[in-house]
């Protein structure tokens, strides 16, 4: 029989938000175990864009999905968080009040965690690509057909077939034409979702023949053992043309789907979770929700405001933790003993 872990917080989702969170929670001494259902930390970041740039982080003119994870990891390794890779929260029983909330959160892997407080930082749950319509694409999927970009030096020298018209099929046509033999973009219409200015750099790139832009959708996959050699592209007026390509990046969005949250009482808006914008605390006491899984006026889905949720519903979660504490806010620049906690005084 599983042993249950008895903790200050648990904070569900693994991703940039729920790891700035760690850090806030730390410095406020608050002990913390992070469940998450992919096999590392990082969510989306780590596994759908380790390697795309991200420009609007404070402090960093640019740094990477993954590269940003690392720096959250090494952040908040000074107060030792435990992780729980490869595991779902399957229910969640209340057994405290809304003065003195408790929980035990159970995941699939049978692990049973005593809490006084339960972070909510999914994203907008579990999370899938959305594949394309095309018969037979399953024998391709991880070898030549892929949704994800893990590493840009697999693509060297490939000719590389990008599908979709929104800011990932725009953003890896620009960082992969210089790297891949030939960069081919499809959009079903010459009208795209995308960031204007990068829309308007991969005209540039097609109009100075760096790489090619194709109108239409496709009908059929080429190609033996899991390895494309083509795609038939069919065209508005009927006709189709077989693009060569050895690799193909279909960018047509993600499905999410919010899973056991959607059971554990909380009041719902669209599979979004509302919360208030003092403590970021759901409708059920001691259950908090960051990061794109919440709702509430004014939202922007941008990681730098689901570090602002998260250092917010800290302070709630330390008065739960510790009720009979005065909390004090310090700044980590001028307070000596958050100093000492991150091992710098």
């Amino acid at each position: 029989m599983t042993e249950t872990i008895t903790t200050d917080v648990v904070i569900v989702g693994a991703g940039p938000v729920g790891l700035f969170t760690v850090f806030e929670l730390g410095l406020l001494d608050v002990r913390v175990h992070m469940i998450d259902i992919l096999g590392k930390p990082g969510g989306q970041c780590s596994e759908l864009y380790p390697e795309k740039p991200i420009y609007d982080i404070p402090g960093f003119p640019m740094v990477t999905g993954q590269g940003l994870v690392d720096n959250l990891m090494e952040q908040c390794r000074p107060f030792s968080p435990t992780f729980h890779y490869g595991e779902m929260v399957e229910s969640v029983e209340a057994l405290g009040d809304a003065i003195s909330p408790r929980f035990l959160v159970r995941t699939d892997a049978g692990q049973v965690f005593d809490t006084k407080s339960i972070i909510i930082a999914a994203g907008g749950g579990s999370f899938q690509p959305k594949k394309p319509p095309i018969v037979g694409i399953e024998q391709y999927e991880g070898k030549s057909v892929f949704y994800a970009v893990r590493k840009m030096d697999a693509f060297m020298g490939k000719k590389v077939l990008i599908v979709g018209g929104g800011d990932s099929a725009l953003d890896w046509v620009l960082n992969l034409h210089s790297l891949a033999e030939r960069v081919t973009l499809l959009h079903r219409r010459d009208a795209f979702r995308a960031a204007p200015h990068s829309v308007n750099a991969m005209r540039d790139l097609v109009a100075s023949g760096s790489m090619d832009l194709l109108l239409g959708q496709i009908t059929s996959l080429k190609g033996a053992e899991g390895q494309l050699s083509g795609a038939v592209v069919k065209h508005d007026d009927g006709t189709s043309t077989e693009v060569d390509c050895n690799v193909m990046l279909p960018f047509f969005g993600l499905t999410m789907k919010l899973g056991p949250i959607a059971d554990w009482g909380l009041n719902l808006h669209e599979n979004l979770v509302p919360v208030d914008t003092e403590k970021f605390e759901t409708n059920v006491p001691g259950i908090f929700a960051i990061g794109d899984i919440n709702t509430y006026p004014g939202k922007l889905k941008l990681i730098l405001s689901g570090f602002h949720e998260g250092a917010l519903a800290a302070q709630k979660v330390t008065r739960y933790v510790y009720p009979e504490k005065r909390v004090t806010f310090q700044y980590t620049t001028s307070s000596t003993s958050l100093q000492r906690k991150l091992g710098v005084a």
